[in-house]
């Protein structure tokens, strides 16, 4: 019966070095089984225990959306892409709304932002697409 504290304080552990509730809630759920043994409940109970209460506690923390909080999306973010903010300027759009840009002393592949007004004059880059910059006309 006490395995599963010890197994709980290795996923707290675990926890603590990845940074991610998963492992929390498997904590909890080992806890759980934990006082499950000692009320007395047989191994299979126990484990029961375990899914029941991590697979519980996935499900509250998945219809709060505690956890898609933390999410970010790194191609529009200015604290991961430096780029993103910065101005550059476009002289002509291509078919597709696609166009070649010098930035940073190189050649980048630009699209135009969906719902955009295609124009030449600056542009804000408001997201990167893998290599390709997305730009936005900028408001003057």
């Amino acid at each position: 019966m006490w395995f599963w504290f010890g197994i709980a304080a290795l996923a707290l552990i675990g926890e603590i070095l990845s940074g991610t509730f998963y492992l929390l809630l498997i904590a909890v759920g080992f806890v759980a089984a934990g006082v499950a043994a000692v009320l007395g409940a047989g191994l299979a109970t126990q484990i029961a225990v375990v899914a029941l209460v991590t697979g519980l506690g996935l499900i509250v923390l998945r219809k709060t959306r505690f956890l898609k909080k933390r999410e970010i999306n790194a191609a529009r973010n200015r604290d991961v892409l430096m780029d993103i903010g910065q101005t550059v300027v476009v002289t002509t759009w291509a078919e597709g709304n696609r166009t070649k840009i010098r930035y940073r002393g190189a050649s980048w592949d630009a699209r135009l932002a969906k719902g955009a007004v295609p124009k030449s004059g600056p542009h804000k880059i408001i997201e990167m697409d893998g290599t390709v910059l997305v730009l936005e006309p900028e408001e003057k």
